[in-house]
């Protein structure tokens, strides 16, 4: 299963509305933005296996085009000597070019739950709605090592659609480590109803078996959602370990 839609990113500059191949390479640097979250123009043409040149020249076109913007690369922890590198991450526009229209229809249904139930009803749909894919993970959990767990979670997110890695935290030396989730296709429900945020951090502390910690999400406007998990859990995540059976670009 691929880790993110695969949908074409429609945009269009001067110089390359001639060409195909200039869209499609466009498309391919704004899908490896949103399998990956906030990238550098370093690292986008290592994933990419292209020029420095080459990647500036379609990250000014979707700059252009508020697909992406640029920013201070974000850091946890002590940060080294410099300036922070800046790094490109999709806009809400161009996020939206993923998405599907449903998201207002959605937004409306549970404010409609909201104003008629209560909010513990918006919590119990949130918790129903993780234990689903919750319980088609622990079938596949149980009887995993705690240490092997965390990078196992992040491959059955990222089957589901959720592009997820599991990296070193940052925060200490072998204080644990970061399950990121690069794409999440509830982000702009979520901007409203952090409930659906909250049931899957729950859910993730009950599949792992331990406490973990929410540091940031797509839907409060971070690049990338990430979970803290504790050294207990998260042995082994030295190295930024991308999860198996996605598409990182």
């Amino acid at each position: 299963m691929e880790s993110v839609p695969s949908q074409t990113v429609s945009v269009s500059s001067p110089a390359d509305d001639a060409s195909d191949l200039h869209v499609g390479t466009r498309n391919r640097v704004a899908r490896s933005i949103l399998a990956n979250g906030p990238s550098t123009a370093v690292d986008l043409g290592k994933r990419l296996k292209m020029t420095p040149a080459g990647v500036r020249r379609h990250l000014d076109a979707l700059l252009a085009e508020n697909l992406v913007e640029a920013r201070q690369q974000r850091t946890y922890g002590q940060r080294g000597r410099g300036r922070p590198a800046k790094v490109f991450a999709l806009t809400d526009r161009g996020r939206g070019v993923f998405y599907q229209a449903y998201d207002q229809l959605a937004v409306d249904a549970l404010k409609f739950l909201a104003d008629s139930v209560g909010n513990e009803a918006v919590e119990a749909f949130a918790r129903r709605r993780v234990a689903e894919l919750a319980d088609r993970f622990r079938e596949r959990l149980d009887g995993v090592p705690a240490d092997e767990r965390p990078a196992l979670l992040a491959k059955l997110l990222t089957e589901e659609g959720y592009a997820a890695t599991l990296r070193e935290s940052g925060l200490a030396p072998a204080a644990g480590g970061q399950l990121c989730q690069h794409h999440c296709p509830v982000a702009h429900v979520a901007e409203q109803f952090p409930q659906l945020c909250e049931a899957e951090t729950e859910a993730f502390a009950e599949l792992l078996g331990t406490h973990v910690q929410r540091l940031a999400t797509i839907a409060h406007g971070d690049g990338v959602c990430t979970t803290f998990i504790p050294m207990t859990s998260a042995t082994g995540t030295s190295k930024s370990t991308e999860a198996s059976g996605g598409n990182a670009s």
